[in-house]
């Protein structure tokens, strides 16, 4: 389960990454204002943005979800490993130190 989650971890954040470098800053729109033919884009001429915008928003929600949700099962594992440990070692010591009668 970890694993899958690592794995799409990786992909949202390779994704989250491409969509921020492919977003222009706000100086961009100063050449579309005087007719730099965006009107004729995929998206409109604002469509692109809002999408863009949209679609990044939601990739860092994920992102931030996943970090949290691997840091809990990353902290619940080392939890688990110690208790594991604890009364082991805690059993062998209780062993070595009876005295045979």
């Amino acid at each position: 389960m970890k694993e899958v989650l690592m794995v799409i971890y990786l992909l949202v954040a390779l994704g989250l990454v491409g969509l921020i470098l492919i977003q222009q800053g706000k100086g961009a729109d100063m050449g579309a204002s005087f007719g730099a033919g965006a009107s004729g884009t995929l998206f409109g001429s604002a469509g692109s943005g809002n999408f863009l915008t949209r679609t990044t928003a939601i990739l860092a929600i994920a992102f931030f979800t996943l970090s949290l949700v691997i840091g809990n099962m990353s902290a619940h594992h080392v939890k688990q490993e110690t208790n594991i440990m604890g009364p082991d070692v805690e059993q062998t010591q209780q062993s070595e130190t009876k005295i045979p009668d």
